[in-house]
């Protein structure tokens, strides 16, 4: 009599293990920048209300605020606003600094992202991101400094934030 062969040969199932294995390598590091990713839009979130902030001081003042956010009552904030991954974000001259720290992941800690503030041609503020370059027409009005500080890696920015 001849016998059936039951279940898988050791081949078979080296060649699924192998296959497995190369999957896993694209897919982690993937998830990983994706996870970053994440925690840096954590501090666009948290600048969003600050941005506001700013840019009312611009339109009833026509100068950028100076100081930093929990101290300029002028504009509204009596805390620093921070997160889970952010552990401050401040106003120099209009610009905001988001300082990554607490939780984020060790790719970002201690990292900024700045916003700085520009003007369209009729009068309202477009903010730029990182290191991404400003649309065309925009002026930069008495800010003092412009140079970029953005120290998160060009990867782990959002789209908009990119060069």
């Amino acid at each position: 009599m001849k016998s059936l062969q039951k279940g898988f040969t050791l081949i078979e199932l080296m060649i699924v293990v192998a296959i497995i294995g190369i999957l896993a390598a694209i897919a982690i590091p993937a998830y990983q920048d994706y996870t970053i990713r994440s925690q840096v839009t954590e501090g666009l979130n948290l600048a969003s209300a600050v941005k506001t902030s700013v840019a009312e001081y611009f339109a009833q003042n026509g100068t950028w605020p100076i100081g930093l956010v929990g101290v300029n009552p002028a504009l509204g904030y009596t805390a620093n606003p921070s997160g889970k991954y952010v552990t401050k974000v401040d106003v120099a001259t209009g610009t905001i600094i988001i300082t990554y720290g607490g939780q984020a992941n060790a790719n970002i800690t201690g990292g900024l992202l700045d916003l700085r503030p520009r003007l369209s041609p009729n009068g309202d503020v477009v903010w730029v991101c990182g290191p991404h370059a400003a649309p065309g027409g925009v002026t930069d009005p008495a800010v003092p400094s412009t140079a970029d500080a953005t120290s998160v890696k060009d990867k782990y920015l959002p789209q908009n934030c990119r060069t």
